[in-house]
């Protein structure tokens, strides 16, 4: 199957940070929503129940601030972007296969959460509501993330916050709705993996800490390329 988001939407060339001609854009020169807000009333946790994980999140970060939303006018981000969304706490439990085994065939993400990240936070899929690449298009905080219409505060990808502090070979940092963890995995030279190193659903099988043991087993990847995360659900994703 291939990807059923390998290719990146078309870049706007209305956004100084994006280069349409090459489909890139520059995490550094693309702004942030300002703000310091903290949470202290988030809550997030994996427990192993038997064959089942259960992850319960309220869908408020765990371990960083977030940006100020809705963005105000006096933000320089509003010349940009007008999110007029508020970030709420959104109580989640899923009951995910602690085992994860593939689907006979792989099956395409949706709008709305394919999983979570250590955080706590929900990630969405690589697209915006336009589809467009959402990550290179929408204006988030210092941690990349911002709310939706239903106030759901979210990532599109694995965010700087995640990313740096993942020092090791291999750090598990979220699980996708299909049971199978999300991993920063880096090469002897310790560089990010890249699209190159991955299947069409952006994963791979390779050997990780699971389950508290060095498993070879199969596991999606973060990039800094589009998607990101996971371009199809590699397992059979639960409903919710």
């Amino acid at each position: 199957m291939d990807s059923c988001i390998s290719f990146p939407p078309s870049q706007s060339q209305s956004l100084p940070w994006i280069n349409s001609k090459k489909k890139t854009w520059n995490s550094e020169t693309k702004p942030e929503v300002q703000g310091s807000v903290a949470w202290p009333e988030a809550q997030y946790s994996v427990t192993l129940s038997g064959t089942s994980r259960i992850i319960e999140t309220n869908d408020l970060p765990v371990n960083h601030t977030t940006g100020i939303f809705p963005i105000s006018p006096s933000d320089p981000a509003y010349a940009y972007d007008h999110n007029p969304n508020h970030i709420a706490a959104h109580p989640t439990t899923w009951t995910l296969p602690a085992d994860p085994v593939a689907a006979s065939t792989p099956s395409c993400t949706g709008l709305g959460p394919i999983g979570v990240l250590s955080d706590g936070i929900l990630l969405f899929n690589a697209l915006d509501a336009q589809g467009r690449d959402a990550a290179a298009h929408e204006v988030q905080d210092s941690c990349w993330g911002h709310p939706d219409g239903a106030d759901e505060y979210h990532h599109h990808d694995v965010p700087s916050c995640i990313l740096d502090p993942a020092t090791g070979q291999s750090t598990l940092v979220g699980y996708a709705i299909d049971g199978y963890g999300i991993y920063v995995e880096k090469n002897k030279e310790g560089a990010l993996l890249t699209d190159s190193n991955l299947d069409a659903c952006h994963g791979r099988t390779s050997k990780v800490m699971w389950n508290g043991t060095m498993t070879r087993i199969y596991h999606y990847d973060a990039t800094l390329e589009y998607p990101y995360t996971v371009g199809c659900f590699h397992g059979t994703p639960i409903t919710h």
